[in-house]
């Protein structure tokens, strides 16, 4: 049991790290910070996203159970939409007037917070067998 709360922890802290360094005011400043890193080297973006290694991992020690894979297709996913949206707006700079509104409109400074909420009972439902969890 001690394992993992050490994993939930450690989820929980890359979460963080995640959040920390894409936190802005917009989801346009979002894409700016995610920008950074992506135009440096597109390996360096993907190393600025440990929790998507560490759902691989999980998805590896649990024998691919549901909410490990879950987790790792909503990350996957997540990866996927940012790289689309950052090529959208730095480089091909094609963004239709409803998607420039919704870029440039502000974010509640906890809503990027809510990771920690969506993700880590995904992470604890992997790791502890169905038997202990009730369902």
């Amino acid at each position: 049991m001690e394992n993992i709360l050490l994993l939930i922890l450690l989820y929980m802290g890359l979460e963080l790290f995640e959040i920390q360094w894409q936190k802005a005011d917009t989801l346009m400043g979002v894409l700016g910070n995610l920008y950074r890193p992506y135009k440096q080297n597109l390996i360096l973006f993907f190393v600025m996203h440990p929790t998507f290694y560490f759902g691989i991992g999980l998805a590896m020690i649990t024998d691919l159970a549901f909410s490990a894979v879950a987790l790792l297709f909503i990350k996957t996913a997540d990866m996927a939409t940012k790289i689309i949206l950052i090529q959208l707006v730095f480089e091909k700079q094609e963004l239709s007037a409803e998607i420039s509104t919704m870029l440039l409109a502000p974010l509640h400074p906890k809503m990027l917070y809510l990771s920690i909420f969506i993700y880590t009972p995904l992470v604890y439902f992997a790791l502890v067998p169905p038997a202990m969890t009730g369902f």
